[in-house]
């Protein structure tokens, strides 16, 4: 008797959670094709080009309780090229630096009187007590935090934190998102003296996609790069992938990783009430300067901005964790602004955004000239995470299957109560292709 014969499955976006829902999926025995409108696969992990060196186009870091991503990078071989570091985070405020890096600074923190540190201290722990992220959703993220720290203590902490991953989003989000936030960073400290660590990549996120790439193909995951995707469709019993340039793939079924709005205009068959589901998702979008300087700055990994007047809420130094000697001694800097729809500096030429930022980063470090500049670019990125608004998972986040048998999704809006990152997107990966795999059992 003949083997039955795998589903062949087409996965579009070659992101890191198309990558690894590709190797979830090829591990349960299906045969998978991965389709990237790009000429390589990795999405938002692709590295960018800077002073003759090659890095993250965006800043990443590992913690230890990332266990989905250490687990995928112990498959590729890549444990021994992690390097482990503790950092500082500081706070610019009033014209000054004040370093928020361990208990004893928390509780002396200048700005803010010893009331305002205990409300603080109290929010933290009140926020990391809750059962149910549930409930926080139908809570404004901004209600939640200033009922229980006082508006002072919002306006000084709390607020920059939020501009620093949500820009004028924050008004719209739910109080899951901290409740998040503060599960990640309690993660990222260790017991005693509670010093941060990160962890990162020699080399960055590239030999962790070469990898990847190398284990699909040994797994005989056909990778298809250079082509966009023009429309997906039901054909028969399956699913027709159009190409452009008149190129189509023919799948048992197809899982959608791209952004929701993106999948609406692409998917034909969807009901009126799913697209009206998808369009409800809003999403942050990004732009990045990135600078490798001749020296370094104040030595913080994080720098949360409290001021205003400044194009970005956040400075990342990334050579106060990863060696400088990776970039020949240099310092590598990024200077993230989060944006929302329509906000014109997703348009701005790259030069008018350096220009601007580097003006402002200036305003802090008043010894930096122009001279320090070695080499700068900008890193831009649309739809980087989705906003979790007001009761979210119920009324807004997509479903896996759809009402067109064989379409599925499977993309950064279903992730509810987590920060967005790399370890998010690999465990969401995972749970996805279980889910998918007991869809297309029950077909």
């Amino acid at each position: 008797m003949n083997a039955p014969v795998k589903k062949k499955i087409g996965i579009v976006g070659g992101g890191i959670l198309g990558l690894a829902l590709a190797v979830h999926l090829s591990d349960r025995g299906y045969r998978v094709v991965l389709i990237e409108a790009r000429d390589r696969v990795g999405g938002i992990l692709i590295p960018i080009g800077i002073g003759g060196y090659r890095w993250d186009r965006f800043y990443h870091v590992i913690l230890g309780s990332d266990t989905r991503l250490l687990g995928l990078l112990e498959r590729l071989g890549l444990l021994p090229d992690i390097r482990w570091g503790s950092t500082k985070t500081g706070f610019y405020t009033d014209g000054a630096f004040y370093s928020m890096s361990n208990v004893l600074e928390f509780l002396r923190f200048p700005p803010l009187s010893f009331l305002d540190v205990l409300r603080l201290g109290g929010t933290i722990f009140a926020t990391s007590r809750v059962k149910s992220w549930q409930r926080l959703e139908r809570v404004p993220v901004e209600q939640w935090l200033s009922r229980l720290s006082g508006k002072r203590t919002f306006r000084k902490i709390w607020l920059p934190l939020l501009k620093s991953k949500l820009g004028e989003n924050y008004r719209i989000t739910n109080a899951a998102f901290i409740w998040a936030t503060i599960a990640r960073m309690y993660a990222a400290r260790r017991t005693g003296a509670k010093q941060e660590r990160f962890g990162y990549i020699r080399g960055g996120y590239e030999p962790v996609l070469d990898r990847l790439r190398g284990l699909l193909e040994k797994q005989s995951v056909e990778i298809c790069c250079g082509h966009a995707v023009s429309e997906v469709r039901k054909e028969g019993s399956g699913i027709r992938i159009e190409l452009d340039g008149g190129g189509r793939v023919s799948v048992d079924a197809v899982v959608m990783t791209p952004d929701c709005g993106e999948i609406a205009g692409l998917c034909t068959g969807l009901t009126d009430a799913e697209r009206s589901r998808l369009g409800r998702v809003q999403y942050e979008h990004v732009v990045c300067p990135v600078f490798l300087l001749n020296r370094p700055l104040g030595g913080y990994y994080i720098t949360n901005i409290t001021e205003d007047g400044f194009p970005f809420t956040t400075a990342i130094e990334m050579t106060a964790l990863v060696d400088r000697e990776a970039f020949g001694g240099k310092s590598l800097v990024y200077l993230p602004r989060y944006l929302a729809d329509g906000d014109p500096c997703l348009e701005q030429e790259d030069s008018a955004l350096c220009g601007a930022f580097f003006s402002a980063l200036r305003r802090m470090y008043p010894g930096l000239t122009e001279g320090d500049i070695a080499a700068s670019t900008v890193a831009r990125a649309r739809c980087v995470f989705p906003v979790t608004t007001l009761n979210y998972s119920e009324e807004v986040m997509p479903r896996t299957q759809t009402t067109v048998e064989g379409l599925l999704i499977a993309n950064s809006a279903q992730i509810p109560n987590a920060t967005m990152n790399v370890n998010e997107l690999v465990a969401l990966a995972d749970r996805k292709a279980q889910e998918i795999s007991d869809i297309l059992k029950g077909r």
